[in-house]
């Protein structure tokens, strides 16, 4: 509570309610605005954009280059948001002056960190991976998407 107050946390939670919901109307409009006509028979487990536009029988380059701006700016956003929340936690962990408290601290902080990389990493190989014909079956992806879903 000395550090961040009940507001921050309000628009914190605000900002995060906020710019998801912007990017899943954004995603949404696309999708509905997208003529079909390869079926509508998507081989994954959950309906994701690049397997949707897979099935579009127009040009939907345009799309891809607004969707991935979009993602990117948020993305880059989220990460750059990140990375000073932990910048902020560890230094004040660090100025915890007990051995104790300074390791309680970073044994409760490390898994959490731990968790976010692990999530990273996997959205980073399910988004950004090279299409290689091993890494681009169908069931890779699958896995990826459970991932993305979960």
């Amino acid at each position: 509570g000395t550090i961040m107050g009940s507001r921050a946390c309000v628009r914190m939670a605000a900002a995060t309610w906020g710019s998801s919901f912007l990017y899943s109307v954004t995603h949404t409009a696309n999708t509905f605005s997208i003529p079909l006509c390869q079926g509508n028979t998507v081989d994954q487990f959950f309906c994701e954009v690049p397997q949707i536009l897979k099935l579009s029988c127009s040009d939907s380059y345009l799309r891809e280059v607004g969707l991935l701006v979009v993602s990117c700016c948020l993305v880059f956003g989220c990460f750059i948001f990140i990375v000073l929340s932990y910048v902020q936690i560890f230094t004040a962990v660090l100025r915890i002056p007990s051995e104790q408290g300074r390791h309680k601290a970073f044994s409760m902080c490390l898994p959490h960190l731990a968790v976010v990389s692990l999530f990273a990493s996997t959205g980073v190989f399910a988004y950004l991976k090279p299409p290689l014909p091993l890494l681009s079956s169908s069931g890779s992806d699958g896995v990826c998407s459970v991932r993305g879903g979960a």
